[in-house]
């Protein structure tokens, strides 16, 4: 449902309801690196020494509602590199986030579009500063391999009960 531009409207203003004429199911407003915390304990032996570490990897994902259709999603990544004597080599903590606003959407996809779609345009980015961070800090660059974000949204429906953590089903809330 396209609703035409108030006239007076300066070209690409967002008219009052806050979607653009023509706009799709997802607008990302901006993408920022919310914390990043890389610690290298052993620096400079871990270096010196090559050994195959073991490697522990997390992702998950959160959202924080601004208003009806406003949200916050966050791509959290940690990272673990331990030695086969089990001291730690490095670890890494990154909360890549952005902002979004879902369009004329049912509320019932506001969960495929905020726990996988947008993760998915949040993932590339948030890979390129792990492998950044863990090539700049003198190992090899970590490429995380892609992530089933469809996987991860049924199983933390299932944990949930159904209820999309972060999203609320009345009206406006307040900011945080």
């Amino acid at each position: 449902m396209n609703t035409p531009t108030p006239p007076n409207t300066p070209p690409g203003a967002v008219p009052p309801g806050g979607q653009p004429a023509g706009a799709g199911p997802l607008t990302m407003h901006g993408q920022y690196i919310k914390d990043l915390s890389f610690e290298n304990p052993r620096a400079p032996q871990s270096l010196i020494e090559q050994k195959q570490p073991q490697l522990n990897l997390s992702v998950n994902v959160s959202t924080r509602q601004f208003d009806a259709r406003t949200f916050e999603v966050e791509l959290k990544l940690d990272a673990t590199a331990v030695t086969p004597e089990k001291e730690t080599l490095f670890v890494l903590e990154l909360v890549y986030a952005g902002t979004v606003t879902l369009g004329e959407v049912p509320q019932d996809a506001y969960g495929p579009l905020l726990l996988i779609e947008t993760p998915r345009l949040l993932f590339p980015f948030a890979r390129a500063i792990v492998a950044n961070a863990t090539r700049e800090a003198g190992f090899p660059p970590l490429n995380i391999a892609p992530v089933d974000f469809v996987a991860l949204y049924r199983q933390r429906m299932e944990q949930s009960g159904g209820q999309i953590p972060g999203v609320t089903t009345g009206g406006p809330v307040g900011h945080a």
